[in-house]
């Protein structure tokens, strides 16, 4: 039943979304993607020289409130590259991974590129913010809740403007999880029988 599904799993920064996709991944006995889409995107584009923090800069720079693609600034011989290229050269790593076999892909904005898959499922991964506190504190390095919520807030711009959708909306996901009481371990457990259930 398991055995040719790819999960999707989008994430409130703060959440331990990360920890429940490795996790998930684990139990499957599957794959799981993250930053490698970034540097297969960068291959794809003849981007190899720069570092993974300028990647991610290429990759999420979204403008607020931008209503029409203005393209992005110039990374040193990379002219006329941008963020929606990134995004573009993503989608196609993410379909490919994708046909490949099961996994687990984190983030991305995969669950808009694979949507019409019917082999894909996708999750959203949410805390209380008193949760997300308490880790940003411990797993964080003291990162403030205000500090974890401008991150929110880019992922969020950055999924609005190339997917037409709003972040985080219930509707755009498979399942809604809200790590806030109960292991990560549970919860993943959780969401396998869930699919089981659905997949049937």
């Amino acid at each position: 039943m398991m055995e040719n599904v790819v999960i999707t799993v989008s994430r409130q920064y703060g959440c331990g979304g990360r920890e429940l996709a490795t996790i998930l991944a684990k139990k499957l006995n599957v794959k799981l993607y993250d930053k490698q889409i970034i540097h297969l995107a960068a291959a794809k584009l003849g981007i190899n020289d720069l570092s993974e923090e300028e990647l991610k800069e290429l990759e999420n720079t979204v403008e607020p409130m931008t209503l029409t693609y203005v393209p992005f600034h110039s990374f040193g011989n990379h002219a006329g590259e941008s963020s929606r290229g990134m995004f573009i050269a993503e989608a196609g790593v993410i379909r490919r991974l994708a046909n490949d076999g099961p996994c687990v892909i984190l983030g991305r904005s995969a669950d808009y590129v694979l949507e019409d898959e019917p082999n894909h499922f996708s999750i959203f991964v949410c805390a209380s913010d008193e949760y997300r506190e308490k880790r940003g504190k411990i797993v964080y390095e003291g990162k403030t809740l205000k500090e974890l919520n401008q991150e929110n807030d880019k992922r969020a711009r950055y999924y609005n403007y190339y997917t037409g959708k709003k972040w985080g909306d219930p509707a755009n996901y498979d399942l809604v999880v809200n790590t806030s009481s109960g292991s990560l371990d549970e919860i993943a457990d959780a969401i396998i029988n869930y699919i089981k259930t659905i997949k049937k």
